[in-house]
């Protein structure tokens, strides 16, 4: 995580050098902080000693497998599960044992938990109300929600008269209204199809950006994580076992366990990865990308990367259409890998039983620790 460390003053120091000094350690300061923060239920342990470091602005997505811990992360900093151990802090102030209510934080879930018998206006600005903001107040700021989430034509309707990415809005327009510090997103476009859940994407990384606001979003879908994140932390076993943007996730995986999630990388032991790069690897697993591998099914062309490897020959034994992309599986002599390749047309698809030799871009091939 990025970590951040003040040099103290010397005691010689004056009085307006040392104040200097703490202002720079507080604009230094992670706005949202993570320190040894462990939960377990019952005997399993579900979060194990996390830190982190957020900054104000900042938008991160908790990426990984069900089970991982990023819902119960999200749960713990809004203050709907206890901490065993550790503490949270938001702009320097510890909030470790503060009631979710005295937070500051928004949150939205997948399921929209909307009040059925409330209008759209009267569902976003339920939190006002509860707070009491007079009703002209009210009036203004639920309209400000509104507009932004695009909504405004729909404030007289009513939940059941409204598509999913609808409501959707309208929960996201109710944790805006409150203007939190901070606003958590747990799988939030999870139930939507697919078209909605791009335009929702969007429309959320627009809204977040003109806010600046703090955000954190949780999701297993390795694609919404790239595209929304500023950047990423990859859960496994209630640990961060990587954390930055979504080019060096993707590119530079620190371990077989990256691997294996992000990018649907090929795997390969010492002796299978010494007959695909030609060389001995000394014991060492790799990985490498199903699009950094090439596909030749006659001569070699120029379309190989500059330093391709020695090549591997072998058959398609399955193909698939993944819209832009066409993955093939094939098999050099047991040897078993997935090849991406871009799809250009009918005519360009190679049939299961082609031969085919595979060269691997040794540039792009990964030592796996």
């Amino acid at each position: 995580m990025r970590s951040s460390s003040a040099t103290a003053a010397p005691a010689a120091k004056t009085g307006r050098a040392a104040e200097t000094g703490r202002a720079a350690a507080t604009a230094s300061a992670a706005y949202l902080r993570l320190r040894g923060v462990q939960k377990s239920f019952g005997e399993t342990p579900v979060l194990q000693a996390i830190d982190a470091d957020i900054d104000r602005g900042e938008f991160v997505t908790l990426l990984g497998p069900s089970g991982c811990g990023k819902s119960t992360l999200l749960r713990t900093i809004a203050g709907l599960s206890s901490l065993d151990a550790g503490d949270i802090a938001v702009a320097g102030e510890t909030i470790t044992h503060l009631p979710p209510q005295r937070r500051d934080i928004g949150m939205v879930f997948q399921h929209y938990a909307l009040f059925p018998n409330m209008s759209v206006a009267d569902n976003v600005g339920f939190g006002l109300r509860m707070r009491r903001v007079n009703q002209a107040e009210r009036r203004e700021r639920i309209d400000q929600a509104l507009t932004l989430v695009d909504l405004q034509a729909h404030a007289r309707r009513f939940p059941h008269q409204l598509s999913g990415g609808q409501r959707q809005r309208v929960a996201l327009a109710r944790a805006l209204i409150t203007r939190p510090r901070i606003l958590l997103m747990d799988e939030p476009l999870s139930a939507l199809d697919a078209k909605i859940r791009q335009h929702l994407r969007e429309q959320l990384r627009s809204i977040q950006q003109t806010l600046s606001l703090t955000t954190l979003f949780v999701t297993h879908d390795q694609e919404e994580a790239m595209m929304l994140s500023d950047r990423i932390f990859l859960m496994g076993e209630g640990r961060i076992l990587q954390h930055g943007d979504a080019e060096s996730l993707y590119t530079r995986p620190a371990s077989e366990a990256v691997a294996s999630f992000v990018g649907a990388y090929n795997t390969f032991d010492a002796e299978q990865a010494t007959r695909l790069l030609g060389h001995d690897t000394q014991g060492r697993r790799f990985a490498v990308r199903p699009e950094a591998l090439y596909l030749v099914a006659d001569e070699p062309s120029s379309s190989l990367p500059p330093n391709p490897g020695p090549g591997c020959p072998g058959r398609i034994v399955a193909r698939q259409l993944l819209g832009s992309i066409v993955r093939y599986r094939v098999d050099c002599d047991g040897l078993s890998m997935n090849v991406d390749t871009l799809n250009r047309g009918a005519r360009f698809l190679m049939a299961t039983k082609t031969p085919v030799v595979v060269y691997a871009d040794v540039d792009e091939v990964r030592v796996m620790s």
